[in-house]
């Protein structure tokens, strides 16, 4: 007899192997009908498998189905190979290549005389409906390494031989097999092409082979699949509301910043696009200041000597920008905390002094491939509200509670509400004792209890010198950016000599804790852009207001309004142009000004302003004083 234990606790008794099919078949028809693919196994040790996987010993099982996160990934697994089905039925010269699960979808690389245009695109994806709607079986094999190579070679797919002759000579191979085309695969699969309804191909990019730039160029499709059709078409419309979002974009129409191949990966910041730089500083230099933080300043430039130390040369090697200076090998920083440990160091700090917070808007440089370069999301200068706060491993609760709500009130200021928290732990590979990285832990989780926050734990994704909070923003149309971090460290302190006098006179090592909010000031003004579409708050915006007269008789009268609100710190321009009112305001409505003030005869004789809000609002004619109040509590109130 086999058992099977259930996700519910309860156990099903089989007389010999019974696949994953059958055991959904015993608990009811319509489970059998809605099963993608089994869990086998509990914990670490749990695996995916197909639902023809035969199990032959007691074991725990969870049938998976569209419902689940792993359904999702077997949905995608499978739609790629549907495409790559698909290709070979219109283009049957083509190659083969990979073809992954990504993030929200999957791709598949060909290898194809010309390039595939739109219009093969909407083939493509016409042809795989034709084969879902066949609902053919998708069967596995498996063939040991050099039969399966000289299949694929017997085939005309090299590109599949090549990468089956770097298998091991000893190890067995697995194929999945729909209708007419075979794939090299691990699996799992869906148990039929029925399986899959809710596709749609994106673009077509290229691609080199392995990833080598040395190799031939190939085509990669880019496809996403779902589980039903509104999360297709909800994914759609995000989207287009990402288009309609995009940094890039708006930078230019907004004249905020710009990129230059003259420096790859840096940016060149516009007056208004410096503007609000300025303002997401200064609001975090004020942050600092009344949290106690003390704001420092470390050198771009450091002895590669002291990278060696903290571990970073090993690991951040290839992403580091060296120099030289009289035969001495320098790099650029790329991160702040070397610098802050070697200012703690100097002189002698007591128990007394801790905990000590540092804060700094360090410039940081990282040699990214060009290929990972996005905008101001992801470049090779940034500059991040870098802070560390030196403590003893008592105070490691207090500080993280006090983080959390700070982290959230200034979330909330930039517009964020939705933040998603996760408490890393311990890696395998660490430094430091089982009590050290319990007492972290338990800091961690109960300073987000304490909080009153949700959170998931991911076991095993800790630093190897400390477990970590992430800190992920949730934007308006679902998508996530992770920025704040706190990270516990017990290892770069000692590693550079950082001590204290505890009470009992002794000299001891602080703890470190790394921490930031926004995090690359670069990538979090692109967030900003992108969550409210270029429109950003008021107290945020380059230009907050715009006064225009209708006519030339107005024009002393918009200029006194004007240097009346530059007076009171508002961010104001003066339109005097001799163009149509109609005009001027369609214009400042694009650039997306908060307000614009239209003052005519009437206005100037009764000092008042005819006032319009963004998002086409006439808010119709009020007294200058009133507009002010209004102005000044929106500013305030971060509105």
């Amino acid at each position: 007899m086999i058992s099977i234990q259930l996700p519910d606790g309860s156990q099903r008794e089989f007389a010999g192997p019974v696949t994953v099919a059958e055991v959904a078949a015993s608990i009811g028809t319509g489970l059998a009908k809605a099963a993608l693919a089994g869990r086998v196994g509990m914990g670490a040790d749990a695996k995916v498998v197909d639902t023809s996987h035969l199990m032959e010993h007691d074991t725990a099982l969870a049938i998976i189905t569209d419902k689940d996160a792993d359904g999702l990934e077997v949905i995608r697994h499978s739609t790629a190979h549907l495409l790559a089905y698909a290709v070979k039925q219109l283009f049957p010269e083509a190659q083969v290549t990979i073809g992954p699960v990504i993030e929200n979808g999957f791709f598949y690389d060909f290898a194809y005389k010309r390039p595939f245009t739109p219009e093969d695109l909407a083939a493509i994806e016409a042809r795989m409906t034709e084969l879902a709607k066949k609902d053919e079986k998708i069967e596995r094999r498996v063939l040991p390494r050099d039969e399966a190579v000289a299949h694929f070679k017997g085939i005309g797919e090299a590109y599949k031989a090549e990468i089956i002759g770097s298998i091991p000579s000893n190890e067995d191979v697995s194929l999945y097999r729909e209708g007419s085309f075979e794939d090299l695969c691990r699996g799992p699969h869906v148990p039929s092409t029925g399986k899959l309804k809710h596709f749609k191909l994106m673009k077509v990019a290229g691609a080199y082979w392995r990833g080598d730039h040395r190799n031939e160029m190939l085509q990669r499709i880019y496809g996403t699949a779902w589980a039903t059709k509104d999360d297709l078409q909800q994914y759609l419309h995000m989207l287009e509301e990402a288009e309609k979002r995009d940094h890039r974009k708006l930078g230019r129409e907004l004249d905020l910043f710009h990129i230059d191949d003259h420096a790859p990966g840096l940016v060149f910041w516009h007056p208004k696009g410096w503007t609000v730089w300025q303002q997401v500083e200064q609001y975090m230099r004020a942050v600092y200041r009344d949290n106690g933080y003390l704001e420092v300043k470390g050198p771009q430039v450091l002895d590669q000597g002291l990278w060696e130390k903290t571990g970073h040369w090993d690991k951040y090697r290839e992403n580091m920008f060296t120099t030289e200076s009289e035969k001495r090998d320098y790099a650029l920083k790329p991160m702040n905390c070397p610098g802050h440990i070697l200012i703690f160091k100097q002189g002698i700090k007591s128990y007394r002094d801790l905990p000590l917070r540092f804060g700094e808007f360090g410039q940081c440089h990282r040699n990214e491939p060009s290929g990972s370069l996005h905008g101001i999301m992801r470049v090779r200068g940034f500059t991040q509200d870098d802070g560390h706060i030196f403590c003893t491993e008592e105070h490691i609760l207090d500080e993280c509670v006090a983080y959390t709500a700070l982290l959230q009130k200034v979330y909330a200021d930039f517009g964020f509400k939705n933040i998603l928290y996760k408490v890393a732990t311990r890696p395998e590979k660490r430094i430091g004792s089982d009590a050290v990285w319990d007492k972290a832990e338990h800091a961690l989780i109960e300073s987000l209890q304490r909080s009153g926050c949700e959170f998931v734990v991911s076991p095993g994704e800790g630093a190897f010198y400390g477990p970590k909070i992430e800190y992920t923003l949730k934007d308006a149309i679902g998508r996530q950016w992770q920025c704040g971090t706190i990270q516990v460290d017990f290892s770069m302190p000692e590693r550079l000599g950082a001590e204290f006098v505890n009470a009992q006179g002794d000299r001891a090592t602080p703890v470190m804790l790394h921490r930031a909010i926004v995090g690359s000031f670069e990538r979090f003004i692109g967030i900003l852009i992108e969550e409210h579409a270029g429109a950003l708050p008021l107290w945020l915006a380059p230009v907050q207001v715009v006064v225009t007269a209708i006519t030339d008789l107005q024009a002393d009268y918009a200029l006194e309004v004007s240097k009346s609100l530059q007076k009171q710190g508002v961010r104001v321009t003066t339109d005097m142009r001799n163009e149509k009112i109609s005009y001027k305001i369609r214009e400042h409505s694009m650039q997306k000004v908060p307000f614009i003030l239209v003052v005519g005869d009437k206005e100037k004789a009764s000092g008042s302003v005819a006032v319009r809000a963004r998002g086409n609002q006439d808010l119709g004619v009020m007294p200058f004083a009133d507009f002010c109040v209004k102005l000044a509590d929106g500013i305030a109130q971060k509105a």
